[in-house]
């Protein structure tokens, strides 16, 4: 948890959000109550998101990477440059230049002609510049240092980015996450937290409700440092650190297997069971079906099919001759009609000769 008390939260104001016609819906998970027409932050999320914040900063301070912190609104900028300083993090308190991280290699271009600005003093060779070049030096290095100057000693890219109100810094917010920078921020009734990775609940407005939060980040940072430093001039404790993880995954793969064992035993189990249980299923299927036919009986059975093979083909010889009788009576039929015309014919003569 959270080394800061709910008290303490509730007197640096850090519960105070905005007016309510001007609240970001996102933000609906985070709001305790309106009161007044002003939306109260619920500070035990606050207490939660904090504790997380504080768990992943440690860890990037930890590891040696930057973490690049943007205020430049009047309340925060004096705070952060005056806190993240002794941090030893870099930090953009004045105007944020379009590009700082997306087009990071003109931004060290910018550092190292500051840089080459301050060799030219120490060398001696500002001494052989004219009057006219002293003046356009000295203009250039104090506009350089009024941008770059809290990020000279930033070599690569930050590994994490603080952000202090994402409305007003939504460039540098827009370009963290086109580069997948995770980023953390405090985030008030007005502001969507859905754009930030790491989201605190809080008044990003009331110069000691950034105090309160920028101190306990400070410090879990600190933290990080000591901590690297000592595993540095231990290395023994270094390898005891390395190993842990290894052995937890190990002891979890275990874990894991057992698991695994006892689902596949389970299984086994229940098939043994279902296989005791068949043979007398099958012997009572057994005892129902009927006794099969001795081979004597089919012979009998085939005996007596081959009479009836006999009948049938006698069968088929009777309706062979009904048919040929059938084809010779038509044939009589027309020699009993051809009588009969040739006696018409004599009638029909004697007729005549009468």
């Amino acid at each position: 948890m959270s080394k800061l008390s709910f008290k303490e939260l509730l007197d640096a104001g850090v519960h105070f959000g905005h007016l309510k016609r001007k609240w970001n819906p996102a933000m609906a998970p985070y709001i305790f109550e309106e009161k007044k027409g002003i939306h109260i932050i619920d500070l035990n999320k606050t207490i939660v998101h904090l504790d997380q914040a504080n768990a992943a900063m440690k860890q990037i301070a930890k590891s040696g990477k930057k973490i690049l912190f943007v205020a430049t609104k009047k309340q925060a900028k004096d705070i952060v440059a005056e806190r993240i300083k002794n941090v030893n993090m870099p930090f953009v308190t004045e105007r944020w230049s379009g590009g700082m991280l997306t087009n990071f290699q003109t931004t060290r271009k910018s550092i190292r002609k500051m840089t080459s600005i301050d060799k030219m003093k120490s060398d001696g060779t500002w001494d052989t510049l004219n009057k006219r070049e002293k003046l356009f030096k000295t203009r250039q290095r104090e506009k350089l240092e009024k941008t770059f100057g809290s990020i000279s000693d930033m070599t690569r890219q930050p590994a994490a980015i603080f952000i202090v109100d994402i409305l007003k810094e939504h460039i540098a917010l827009a370009e963290a996450r086109r580069l997948n920078i995770p980023t953390f921020a405090l985030v008030d009734t007005n502001s969507n937290p859905k754009l930030v990775d790491f989201p605190i609940p809080a008044n990003d407005d009331a110069s000691k409700s950034i105090t309160i939060i920028i101190d306990e980040i400070c410090k879990s940072i600190q933290e990080g440092l000591e901590e690297r430093k000592f595993l540095k001039d231990n290395p023994e404790a270094a390898k005891q650190e390395a190993k842990a993880p290894t052995e937890n995954a190990e002891a979890e793969e275990v874990n894991e297997v057992k698991v695994e064992e006892k689902e596949t035993v389970e299984p086994a189990a229940a098939e043994k069971t279902a296989k005791d249980e068949a043979p007398a299923k099958d012997e009572v299927k057994a005892e129902k079906a009927p006794a099969k036919k001795p081979a004597s009986a089919k012979k009998a059975a085939s005996a007596k099919k081959e009479p009836k093979a006999e009948k049938a083909t006698a069968k088929k010889a009777t309706s062979t001759k009904k048919e040929e009788k059938s084809e010779k009576a038509p044939a009589k039929k027309a020699a009993a009609k051809k009588p009969a015309a040739k006696k018409a014919s004599a009638a029909k003569a004697e007729k005549e000769d009468k």
